[in-house]
């Protein structure tokens, strides 16, 4: 199961929507190992594509030595489809390199980037097999757990 917190989850629509027609991309960070989803990380789709998302390489570069200086990694790994279900394609499935990432997918095919709501859906894609899982929203995550 996914847990976001209310402004993550927002953010991410509110990302999704904004660059539809294009499709949008990012992550959310989090203290590696926690799979505590903390810092949402909009990125650039390198190929601006409505069909396809690409991270630009040197912006992903510096988001890993950015994670790395911080102790942390993808918790969440976004993308929207703009003209299909939320879903993953054969393509996001090979693309799928985070094993221990939840893959978001938001559906901005309805409504694009005017006000209405979005199919937002949750996956973990390891080994080529997908499965989807519950995501629940909350007002804030609760107090991180100290060792």
């Amino acid at each position: 199961m996914l847990t976001l917190d209310r402004a993550t989850y927002d953010g991410i629509v509110a990302h999704a929507k904004r660059d539809h027609p294009v499709e949008a991309c990012g992550i959310v960070a989090g203290p590696e190992g926690s799979d505590r989803p903390e810092r949402l990380v909009e990125m650039v789709n390198s190929a601006g594509s409505p069909t396809f998302y690409e991270f630009d390489s040197t912006e992903l570069l510096a988001l890993y030595q950015d994670l790395w200086r911080r102790e942390e990694e993808p918790v969440v790994v976004y993308h929207s489809h703009t003209a299909t279900e939320a879903y993953p394609s054969r393509t996001d499935i090979g693309l799928a390199n985070e094993p221990g990432a939840h893959y978001v997918l938001v559906g901005t095919q309805e409504h694009g980037n005017i006000q209405g709501p979005v199919e937002f859906r949750s996956y973990r894609i390891v080994d080529g097999e997908v499965t989807e899982e519950e995501v629940t929203v909350v007002d804030a995550l609760p107090p991180a757990s100290t060792p």
